[in-house]
This record gives C-alpha cells, sequence and structure tokens, in this order.
C-alpha cells in the first residue's frame, strides 16, 4: 500500500480509504469485523464513516470491531443533523459513543446547506479540537470559494482551519478540476474522493446497450442510464483499455484518479471482503502520463469555457501547480 501526506496534518495516510456505509445494512458486524481486519492487514490505515449511514449503525459497528485497533487506523466522520453551531458541537459526543472512542482524526461539515453561517461552523469547530474530541477538521462537498471562505474566518481568529476536503470525483464527474484541484495544490489542501466508480459503471457492471438488470441500481436511478446513453462510446473505450492491460475497468478507473493532480485518497466502500482485495490490488496499476492523457480525452467530459477550457495548451490551472 503507498501512503501520503494528508495535507497538513503530518499524518501519513492509505491512498485507498476504506468506506464503511454499508456497515449494518448490507454487510452484517461478523461481515465487517474481516473487512477491517483484512484492510488493516493490507496497510489500509484510513477509514470513513458518519452518522448518518444506516441510522449510525457504521458508527456502532465500527467502534465494536475497532477496540484493540484504534492505534492502526486513522477515523473520519461527519457531522449529523444540521451545519448550526448546536449540531457541530452535540453530534461529536453522540458519534464519539457509538463509536466507543475518546475522539476522531477528522470530523467534517457533511454538506453546505443554504442559511449556514460559516463563522458560527468554524468557532464550533474550533471548540470540538479545542476539547480533544477530534484532531483535524474538513467538510465535504464544499466549493472552493467556500472553503477559503472559512479558512480565511479560521485564520483571522486563531481557530483550527478545514484541512480537506471529500468530493465525487471520476472520468465523467469532472467538475473539481476547474477551481477545488487547483486550490488544493497551492494551499496542501487534503483531497478525498467518493464514488470513484460512479456507481458500478466503471467498475464494468453496466455495459453500454445492454438492458439494465431489474435488482440493479440502474432501474431506480435515473444518472446510470443517461450516463450510459450519453458516453456508451467512451465506456467501450474505456472497458477495452482495461482489456487490452488484462485489468479489471476498476482498477482503471482508481489509476487514473490516482494519478490526478490534487488527488490524496480514494474511497472504496465494500459490503463484502471479496469486494476488497480487487480495490487494494488496483492501487497497485500505475498509468503513464500519455495513458492518463488518452483516457481523460476518451470521455471528453472536462469543464470547458472558451478562454483556454477548448485549448488544452492553454489550460495553464493544473500545469502551474502540478
Amino acid at each position: 500500500m503507498e501512503y501520503v501526506s494528508f495535507g497538513t496534518t503530518g499524518a501519513q495516510l492509505s491512498r485507498l480509504c476504506l468506506g464503511t456505509m454499508m456497515f449494518g445494512g448490507r454487510t452484517d458486524k461478523a461481515e465487517a469485523d474481516r473487512i477491517l481486519g483484512h484492510a488493516i492487514e493490507q496497510g489500509v490505515n484510513f477509514i470513513d464513516t458518519a452518522a448518518m449511514y444506516c441510522d449510525g449503525l457504521p458508527e456502532t459497528i465500527l467502534g465494536e470491531i475497532s477496540q484493540g485497533r484504534r492505534d492502526k487506523i486513522f477515523v473520519a466522520t461527519k457531522v449529523h443533523k444540521g451545519v448550526d453551531a448546536a449540531s457541530i458541537t452535540s453530534s461529536i459526543d453522540e458519534s464519539l459513543a457509538r463509536l466507543r472512542m475518546d475522539h476522531v482524526d477528522l470530523y467534517l461539515i457533511h454538506w453546505p446547506r443554504q442559511g449556514m453561517q460559516p463563522e458560527a461552523m468554524m468557532r464550533a469547530l474550533n471548540e470540538v479540537v479545542q476539547a480533544g474530541k477530534t484532531r483535524f477538521v474538513g467538510c465535504c462537498n464544499y466549493p472552493a470559494w467556500l472553503f477559503a471562505h472559512s479558512n480565511a474566518i479560521a485564520e483571522r481568529n486563531g481557530w483550527a482551519k478545514l484541512v480537506s476536503n471529500q468530493l465525487p470525483y471520476n472520468l465523467i464527474e469532472r467538475g473539481i478540476e476547474v477551481e477545488i484541484l487547483p486550490q488544493a495544490l497551492a494551499e496542501t489542501i487534503a483531497i478525498t474522493i467518493y464514488r470513484p466508480l460512479l456507481i458500478g459503471i466503471l467498475a464494468g457492471k453496466y455495459q453500454p446497450g445492454a438492458a439494465l438488470t431489474t435488482d440493479s441500481r440502474g432501474e431506480s436511478d435515473a444518472r446510470i442510464p443517461a450516463w450510459l446513453e450519453r458516453y456508451g462510446a467512451a465506456l467501450a473505450g474505456f472497458n477495452d483499455f482495461a482489456a487490452s492491460h488484462g485489468v479489471h475497468p476498476a482498477h482503471v478507473a482508481l489509476a487514473w484518479l490516482l494519478h490526478s493532480p490534487g488527488v490524496t485518497s480514494v474511497i472504496g466502500g465494500v459490503s463484502r471482503l471479496d469486494q476488497l482485495q480487487p480495490q487494494i490490488d488496483a492501487c497497485s496499476f500505475k498509468l503513464s502520463d500519455d495513458e492518463y492523457a488518452q483516457l481523460s480525452a476518451l470521455f471528453d467530459s472536462a469543464v470547458k469555457e472558451e478562454a483556454g477550457g477548448a485549448f488544452p495548451g492553454l489550460r495553464r490551472e493544473l500545469q502551474l501547480l502540478g
């Protein structure tokens, strides 16, 4: 397993982060225990959870199965209920009780919301740090301006600053390339990626032109058939690329992300033990710069603007800091 510095924290974390969303839902405690044990044995030390998943069951199960292993893992969880100061300071106590821990390593705002008050939020997050209930604070799904605004407030007041941002990113959803990844490179912000396999599309679960099975998520998630229709030709080329290299499509999808400037770690969510090792193995598959560019161009999904976006040679944001 490869490790990387997690922003400015000084922590060295695995490029693969174990996601626990399925714990307590599709994954019972015994299987979760096997998954966590194998992850640790293979060098995964970054664990992501949240109170909102399965009514807090992932936190509860993680708390039970991490006993005797706490010193081997860096645990991230998220604010539940709301983004007001009271929710921030009360959610951490509820999470710690479920996790059976006296602190987490990273406490995240889950989503920005209309009417949020960044100054009150940053003050509350700082209080959680000062109380020793988390080592670091961060956020999920923040645009670059809101991340910078929040940290400017923290800077002025001498409060704990946000150290990380967790976002969706893959070969099709590429909006974070415009400002968020350049910001991460400029300010040493840790970027953790979720939805790396695009709900299974980049893992070969759905094939362009093939009927969706009645028990698949594609029957209920309108994004899946829309993406398959729009990017069918690119997905076929993507799958051919994986086959020509003798690897699973998921290997290629994860390798592309880990080759991307600014990406720190990728969250791998599994519901069964047999799904974990392929994701661990995928972290060892490397792309050349030319292969990375080939795959990026294949989908033609980068956000474009006339002043540079349509002319790759003039789009300098990542080149300047990469």
